[in-house]
């Protein structure tokens, strides 16, 4: 299964000072279906911790993900920033998730290669 997140959201990682073995930990825990909410069309809500910090007061990532096969972190937010999502930036990432999901394999190679996206390591 490819385990990625876009270029934008690894900024945003970056910035946040976000452990790198808790991105694959939600992923891992996605997995097993445990996640803060299904937002319908593989789209997923799921709580990360920032360092130093516990889950609940931390940040809150948008998942796209088809079981067996792909998971991409598209984008992240602190709680403290926002408290969810909009019906707007919804439907844009349900749109964006069925553009992700049509990817060939091919396609992800070259997305990875041009650091499109990243790859989420543990």
């Amino acid at each position: 299964m490819n385990k990625l997140m876009t270029k934008q959201f690894s900024k945003w990682v970056s910035k946040g000072n976000i452990p790198e073995n808790e991105l694959a930990d939600a992923l891992t825990e996605v997995e097993a279906g445990n996640f803060d909410a299904n937002l319908g069309g593989c789209i997923y809500k799921k709580r990360i911790r920032f360092e130093g910090q516990g889950k609940r007061g931390s940040g809150r990532t948008i998942i796209c993900y088809r079981k067996d096969d792909r998971a991409i972190f598209i984008h992240g937010f602190a709680k403290n920033e926002k408290a969810d999502l909009s019906r707007q930036e919804l439907n844009a990432f349900k749109e964006l998730g069925k553009v992700l999901l049509g990817l060939s394999e091919k396609d992800i190679e070259i997305a990875i290669n041009k650091g499109d996206f990243i790859e989420v390591k543990k």
